[in-house]
């Protein structure tokens, strides 16, 4: 299967943000996305943001345009809430984005009126049903399809240090999970989905698509929903690990981080370097210790099997592609991966709230209806 990769400018930036909508006093999810759509897509036709629905009736997705800087795609996807507000606000529904929603049931929620959809529960059904999950998408341009694999299989060793800044899914239908990021171990259960194949090279993608496709596994190259993927539509390399941010900061913090990551890839490829690869059993094993213990993972950096706090190796990645970050002109949204490393990520503000509350989990999603509006809290709020 011959598949074109298509010609996209290096770097550049595309985000996704799935994003729930909730009643404003239980906070409770309300399957009232199909009621807002129509319109908001077709407000959203002549901008460069798109507003649209997603599997369930709960969620709506805000996509940026091509930006040519973190901050020029997070101004798209800021101009899209503030569409989207114009809707929910006069309909008494609030947003909230995580990787989870604390206590709601899955057999509450409805799917989406559409055939893709309704063909995936078909076949997953108990863990389809069960995909009650929000994540982030960032998109960035590659220039030269050789360079895909190699950077992939090389970012890959970065998806947990990813996945702990992003984790924002402790609990789950009404109980508290033990995991930082119980969507990542929930979303790999779907065929295709999970840990890249260590393919080589373009010509390999291609044969594990003819594979995929002559076998009845998949239709095309949309449904492969590895957590890093080609984009081949877009020209881009696309992270998929992420839970959903809570707040807008946060999204562009973790999307600077993956734009300098990729920048950086591409430029020692440019130097002639090879890039490090780890073996795809320490990948296995990094994204399940992220997934449960978060920023307080130890997580294995290289092939030899040295392991470092994801906290500590972190702050000196941060250290190290500060120059990159000045050059791509990301250096605020950089920067503020540190401040998460201070404050804490979603899920450990969110715990601070239960704790607070003596376990009150609607009081936690008032929190994350509070951080969607006006920025992450200290994790030490509300304690």
């Amino acid at each position: 299967m011959k598949l074109e990769f298509a010609s996209s400018a290096r770097s550049t930036v595309g985000l996704e943000w799935e994003i729930m909508l909730a009643d404003p006093v239980s906070g409770d999810l309300v399957g009232r996305a199909p009621e807002l759509l129509a319109a908001l897509e077709a407000e959203s036709e002549d901008e460069r943001h798109t507003v649209t629905g997603e599997l369930l009736t709960n969620t709506i997705e805000v996509t940026s345009g091509i930006g040519d800087s973190v901050a020029h795609a997070v101004d798209d996807i800021a101009n899209a809430i503030t569409a989207v507000r114009t809707a929910t606000d006069p309909a008494g529904i609030e947003l909230l984005s995580a990787g989870s929603h604390p206590f709601a049931q899955w057999f509450d929620q409805e799917v989406t009126d559409k055939s893709r959809y309704h063909t995936l529960i078909e076949r997953t059904q108990w863990w389809g049903r069960n995909m009650m999950i929000w994540g982030i998408h960032v998109h960035i341009g590659v220039e030269d399809q050789r360079k895909v694999f190699p950077i992939i299989n090389a970012l890959s060793a970065y998806l947990p240090h990813l996945q702990a800044l992003s984790a924002s899914s402790p609990f789950w239908a009404g109980e508290r999970t033990g995991y930082a990021s119980n969507r990542a171990l929930v979303f790999q259960q779907l065929p295709t989905a999970g840990l890249p194949w260590p393919l080589r090279d373009w010509s390999q993608y291609e044969s594990y698509l003819d594979d995929m496709v002559r076998t009845g596994v998949m239709a095309d190259a949309t449904e492969v929903r590895w957590d890093i993927r080609p984009a081949p539509r877009w020209g881009t390399i696309e992270v998929r690990a992420c839970d959903g941010l809570s707040t807008l900061p946060e999204l562009a913090s973790v999307a600077a981080l993956v734009q300098v990551l990729v920048e950086h890839f591409s430029r020692e490829l440019d130097e002639g370097r090879a890039l490090p690869e780890l073996p795809a059993w320490f990948h296995r094993e990094n994204k399940w210790r992220a997934a449960r213990y978060g920023l307080d993972a130890r997580v294995i950096v290289d092939a030899a099997g040295t392991q470092r706090p994801v906290r500590e190796h972190l702050a000196e990645v941060l250290d190290e592609l500060a120059p990159v970050a000045v050059e791509l002109g990301c250096v605020r949204e950089f920067g503020n991966n540190a401040v998460t490393l201070e404050n804490g990520a979603s899920y450990e503000r969110q715990l601070v709230i239960a704790n607070a509350t003596a376990g009150d989990l609607t009081a936690v999603v008032q929190h994350l209806i509070r951080e969607f509006r006006s920025g992450p809290e200290s994790s030490t709020e509300g304690a």
